[in-house]
């Protein structure tokens, strides 16, 4: 099939953009001896992970156990969940996970920490934690380092458990100064701060200049958008993910109505103008959407699209617009070549 022959609203991905944007990444970690365990929150596609894994990357980072657990049925065994795992049913999900994989995770509290050991000492298990802490987000995270060593120390001592490092999002100046003042605190008793994890696709091109860093978690570099395309961190022309739309309807002069809505682009504006850039008409704002329709102004463009025409829209932001299809289309020079399900679409338990 031609690309040009795919039914709309669908997400597209550029093949060849796509492996230049895992190839290019992984060749700056590695030129800076950081850890590359990339984000799959972004594609969600176990064959996109795998393609990230051939590249180097010494493991992935799943948000959900969802997710974990359908990488982890797809064949990967190193997998970091940045969250903190509550209640009966989900550490359970953890330990029949932890025994057919190596799943590393997160906690910020000792309710978390007491869980994961009570978990892990009963089934015969042992998993690695790493303490979150707060860089200024206000997300999760402990918010300062004698906090950070004492739930270090916790998980150490704890059945089941080993303390494995550090983890935070985003990486910024306050990063280094945390980290240092950590391990300060648990050399003494005879701990080490083996890694520090890091994140955020807009930074990634700073980690070097963070030698505290001995791991990077990065999603939308693979995909772009506009956020990352506004931070500096891609140009367009790296750009691979997109959504085709039709115009569906011109009911004035300067206004127009396509067949991708709130169901496909998502709502996040993220400080941006509009929910997404036609890149054919890159003067027009999508004001507007509703489940179905998207609402454009086109009074700014020399230019105007019939009623029947497709246009290219990059989202303002990936991962969101990613999770709401069913498969996504990878083309290379104008050719369909894949369909890939995204298969952990939908999985935020």
């Amino acid at each position: 099939m031609i690309a040009s022959e795919i039914e709309t609203p669908a997400a597209v991905v550029d093949l060849a953009r796509l492996e230049a944007n895992i190839v290019r990444f992984q060749k700056y970690l590695d030129k800076h001896g950081i850890v590359n365990r990339p984000h799959i929150k972004t594609h969600k596609i176990p064959e996109i992970a795998h393609m990230q894994l051939t590249q180097g990357a010494a493991g992935i980072t799943c948000q959900k156990l969802g997710e974990a657990e359908v990488m982890v049925q797809a064949g990967i065994r190193d997998i970091l969940v940045p969250y903190n795992i509550l209640g009966v049913q989900k550490l359970n999900r953890l330990i029949r996970l932890a025994k057919r994989a190596l799943i590393s995770v997160t906690a910020d509290s000792s309710v978390t920490v007491l869980g994961l050991s009570a978990a892990a000492h009963e089934n015969g298990v042992h998993i690695p934690v790493l303490v979150e802490f707060d860089t200024g987000l206000k997300r999760c995270g402990v918010e300062t380092p004698q906090l950070a060593a004492e739930l270090a120390t916790l998980v150490e001592s704890s059945p089941g458990l080993q303390f494995a490092g550090l983890m935070t999002y985003p990486m910024n100046e306050n990063t280094g100064p945390f980290v240092e003042e950590v391990r300060k605190l648990v050399e003494p008793k005879g701990m080490e701060v083996a890694c520090v994890s890091v994140g955020g696709t807009h930074c990634m091109w700073e980690a070097h200049q963070h030698r505290e860093v001995t791991e990077y978690r990065a999603g939308m570099y693979v995909y772009g958008d506009r956020y990352t395309l506004e931070s500096g961190a891609m140009t367009l022309e790296q750009c691979s993910f997109s959504i085709r739309s039709t115009v569906v309807s011109r009911p004035s002069q300067e206004r127009g109505i396509l067949d991708a809505g709130s169901k496909s682009l998502s709502s996040d504006l993220l400080g941006l103008e509009g929910h997404g850039l036609i890149l054919e008409y890159p003067e027009a704002q999508i004001y507007g959407l509703s489940e179905e329709h998207g609402h454009v102004e086109f009074s700014r463009c020399d230019s105007k699209p019939e009623i029947g025409e497709v246009v290219t829209i990059l989202p303002n932001h990936c991962c969101v617009a990613n999770n709401l299809f069913n498969e996504v289309i990878g083309v290379r020079d104008g050719q369909v070549e894949v369909v890939w399900p995204v298969q952990a679409r939908g999985a935020v338990l």
